[in-house]
């Protein structure tokens, strides 16, 4: 765990969530790039992401991870689905141009009956056509937990969305520990065979993030239902394993626990007391 941070809100500004992510103890922080349901983005004040490039090198902070609204879905059967992905992607992607090093996590989508692999197509479809050579934002894939026609749900889905993309060096993965383990991944149990797995179908290398979450349902449910720290199915000792696994601890970990700021302080105080050694 070399930085940890929790999810805030956009809406007083980027230097304002640099300054309450230090208030909470943390070194970074994660974001929605507009309303969460979907809509338009606020316009970009550049004093405002100033002020916060200056904070975070103060402080040291960790990539800031942005999160696209769960609206977007680029493999939607319905035709103007598909271009509002693509509509904020391009938006947002240019936006973060203003945040060297940023990272754009999005959930791969549903196929709504079309079937995986025409829906995979339909991904890589859209990550080609918004992604460009001198962009310095990494897109992350976020691990799902397979609800409905979700994709995202194996390791080897992830895999063949990564194959298609033309910008390789600019696509990585965000693993939702919540997501894996309703997936069906033993990450309580079995997290180096898991870790494994992950290593041999997609590569390490392209582990970018790790979305931090106990979940309220037990492991293969494909529920998608977040819990705090050490509250759920995962347990504390599996979250203490995780943040100090040694294939895992250089990452920044990202919490989106159900939470107010006052809960989220306490467990990043939590998770610290847990990490071996210096950060």
């Amino acid at each position: 765990m070399k930085h940890i941070g929790c999810h805030l809100s956009v809406t007083k500004g980027y230097q304002h969530m640099g300054k309450e992510a230090l208030s909470i103890g943390a070194d970074t922080f994660q974001f929605f790039t507009r309303n969460p349901r979907g809509g338009s983005s606020k316009k970009l004040d550049m004093a405002d992401v100033t002020a916060l490039l200056a904070l975070m090198e103060a402080h040291q902070f960790g990539p800031v991870l942005a999160h696209a609204p769960y609206t977007v879905n680029p493999c939607s059967a319905d035709p103007r689905v598909r271009e509002f992905a693509f509509e904020v992607f391009v938006e947002d992607l240019e936006k973060l141009q203003a945040i060297p090093g940023a990272y754009y996590n999005f959930h791969p989508g549903s196929h709504v009956g079309q079937g995986t692999e025409t829906g995979i197509l339909m991904i890589t479809e859209l990550l080609n056509r918004v992604m460009f050579p001198e962009m310095t934002t990494t897109v992350l894939l976020e691990t799902m937990s397979g609800k409905g026609s979700e994709i995202g749900r194996t390791f080897e889905e992830i895999k063949a969305i990564i194959d298609g993309v033309q910008q390789t060096e600019s696509i990585g993965v965000c693993l939702d520990t919540c997501h894996v383990y309703d997936a069906g991944y033993d990450i309580a149990q079995h997290l180096d065979s898991v870790l494994d797995d992950f290593d041999r179908i997609i590569g390490l290398s392209r582990l970018k993030a790790i979305h931090l979450n106990d979940s309220k349902n037990p492991m293969g449910s494909a529920k998608d239902r977040h819990e705090r720290i050490g509250e759920g199915f995962l347990g504390l000792e599996a979250i203490e394993a995780i943040i100090n696994h040694p294939k895992l601890k250089h990452l920044p970990f990202y919490l989106e626990t159900p939470n107010e700021i006052p809960g989220y302080a306490e467990e990043i105080a939590l998770l610290r007391r847990l990490k071996k050694g210096a950060l």
